[in-house]
């Protein structure tokens, strides 16, 4: 089995290594450059769509800011999962925000905003404070601004005009501000027949913005509100692969915040603390084979590396952490990798994120002992 993906990234890299065993074959298309490359090694292996495209059983992606043309290809080939409709409704906040109301999954009150009177009409809809985000492009904190006081809506209003008009079709999607308790996500799969397997729940701790650590959590209640949230989406796209959502836990009760129709990266822990981890479920997904498990099988945290490209040597003498570094030139804030720490209770986890951050710079990952210290 071959399986195209549609970027170069680490997510396709991380793909590839969980589909050796099952001996699924990828290559990567580096939307930016037109190359087909090798996944690990970025090995040159051709160049163009159409060529890769026949030579695939199945294309998927990586990521979900894929231009539209591109898409479009891949459909007419009729090999494209999940689909492109979901990828596109990943990609734009409109059509995710259209998406989550025909799935009936609760998500903060919003009001899309494309002019400066669209703006009044949003604050008089969703009212202050309130969170703004563009609709294409933003991500890990970027394209976003929290509107507090009237005093600021002529100033932020000058800096999403200035973005609507840098990207065509750009827009600002309003949001109320949701006062929540935590971030959490839930990542899941749905394979070709329907059938749904969900992990459990992580919770997530942003720094700037950007995921800085997710653990492994067990909460019937909430798992059981994720799982029909996710079922929802995921039905009513016809999915295939694995989704994520994230969402605001709000004294008990869920809204979605996102979709990513990827593998995620608050679900990277399932590499060690999973019994079958994302980038394998998402591979058997596509190509049609039957899902793999999900449980729990230890308590697992994520950590995120952040623009550093070298640890302590003595973080490979813990037993209890597993590092994932991802190939790429180091640059301040990019993801460059990741270490899974895991443990036989959430006492011995405390313990080995406490452990590892005794060794890391505080500065460079600020999340780690604050949050280890709140799991025992």
């Amino acid at each position: 089995m071959h399986v195209l993906v549609l970027g170069a990234g680490q997510l396709a890299r991380m793909m590839a290594l969980a589909g050796a065993p099952l001996n699924i074959k990828l290559s990567a298309f580096d939307v930016g450059t037109g190359n087909i490359v090798h996944p690990l090694t970025q090995a040159l292996l051709g160049h163009g769509l159409d060529n890769a495209i026949e030579q695939a059983d199945v294309i998927t992606a990586e990521f979900e800011h894929i231009p539209h043309d591109v898409l479009d290809i891949c459909e007419k080939s009729g090999k494209f999962l999940p689909s492109t409709e979901a990828i596109k409704a990943g990609g734009d906040r409109r059509l995710e925000k259209a998406l989550l109301d025909r799935a009936q999954v609760a998500n903060a009150r919003y009001y899309v905003i494309n002019s400066r009177e669209d703006f009044a009409a949003a604050i008089d809809h969703v009212g202050l404070p309130m969170v703004l985000k563009s609709t294409l492009g933003g991500y890990d904190g970027k394209g976003q601004w929290r509107l507090k006081a009237d005093s600021d809506v002529e100033a932020i209003w000058l800096e999403m005009a200035a973005c609507i008009a840098e990207t065509p079709n750009q827009a600002i999607v309003a949001e109320e501000f949701v006062p929540f308790d935590r971030e959490v996500s839930l990542v899941g799969a749905r394979g070709k027949s329907g059938e749904i397997e969900v992990y459990p729940l992580a919770e997530n701790v942003h720094t700037n913005g950007v995921l800085s650590l997710s653990t492994a959590i067990v909460d019937t209640e909430l798992q059981q509100q994720a799982k029909a949230m996710f079922t929802a989406v995921a039905e009513e796209l016809n999915y295939v692969g694995v989704l994520a959502l994230e969402f605001f836990d709000v004294q008990g009760k869920l809204l979605v915040n996102e979709i990513a129709p990827r593998v995620h990266n608050s679900g990277h822990w399932t590499q060690q603390g999973a019994e079958t981890c994302q980038f394998e479920n998402h591979l058997r997904a596509v190509c049609g084979m039957p899902l793999g498990g999900t449980a729990l099988i230890r308590p697992t945290s994520m950590v995120n590396i952040l623009g550093e490209d070298a640890l302590p040597q003595s973080v490979l003498s813990q037993h209890a952490c597993h590092i994932h570094w991802y190939g790429k030139d180091k640059r301040p804030g990019r993801k460059m990798g990741h270490i899974n720490v895991c443990a036989d209770n959430l006492e011995a986890l405390s313990q080995e994120l406490v452990k590892l951050a005794d060794q890391l710079d505080e500065t460079a990952f600020p999340a780690v002992r604050e949050n280890a210290l709140k799991l025992s």
